[in-house]
């Protein structure tokens, strides 16, 4: 793998990173067409990482 390759792969990873980071830790829902479901499905999630929600 190239170095190209290589930093190409790393950014997507982060980049996958704090996507995931958002959805869990800072939705509340605001993605979700149905309301909540995006932050009842993320729930457990966000209290096994420490973040509030409630």
């Amino acid at each position: 793998m190239g170095s190209a390759a290589l930093a190409a792969a790393i950014t997507a990873v982060v980049l996958l990173a704090f996507v995931t980071l958002y959805l869990v830790g800072f939705d509340q829902g605001a993605v979700s067409r149905t309301g909540m479901f995006m932050h009842e499905l993320m729930h457990d999630g966000r209290h096994l990482l420490g973040l509030p929600c409630h």
